[in-house]
């Protein structure tokens, strides 16, 4: 009897490494996921037990090796029992730290109550200073 396959979108999206099947789907086809070092351009693409998946998750590259296969898309205590996380300790440490740290937010720039809203010359011109500190703006304009 031949192993048991299942889709590769299947798989991603029971192993909740995608929120729906369709965005693994969208992924498998855009030709960025490698299958034991090969890439694959589509979603049907039968992978079994043993097989090492590479794919973009983010800003992050995430190595999983497939140990079940699945029959549904079960809790998440399940799901992390169809797969082996093999990303060095490292870059994972580095990813946790960049997710609890607060990078995307950028520092809000304080301006005098009661001034409102800068206008469309005045932002432009924060943008300059933020972008270039070199660039020499007008006295008349934060």
């Amino acid at each position: 009897m031949p192993d048991p396959t299942l889709r590769l979108d299947k798989w991603l999206w029971y192993a909740r490494l995608f929120k729906s099947r369709t965005l693994a789907a969208k992924l498998c086809q855009s030709g960025r996921v490698r299958v034991n070092g090969n890439l694959i351009g589509k979603s049907k693409h039968s992978v079994c037990q043993g097989d090492v998946l590479t794919f973009p998750k983010g800003r992050h590259i995430r190595i999983i090796k497939i140990l079940k296969l699945g029959e549904r898309r079960g809790p998440a205590a399940e799901a992390q029992t169809l797969y082996e996380d093999l990303e060095p300790p490292q870059a994972r440490s580095e990813r946790q730290d960049l997710q609890n740290a607060d990078v995307r937010t950028a520092p809000v720039a304080e301006r005098e109550r009661g001034t409102g809203r800068p206008t469309k010359t005045q932002r432009r011109a924060l943008d300059k200073l933020r972008n270039d500190p070199d660039t020499k703006v007008s006295e008349n304009y934060p």
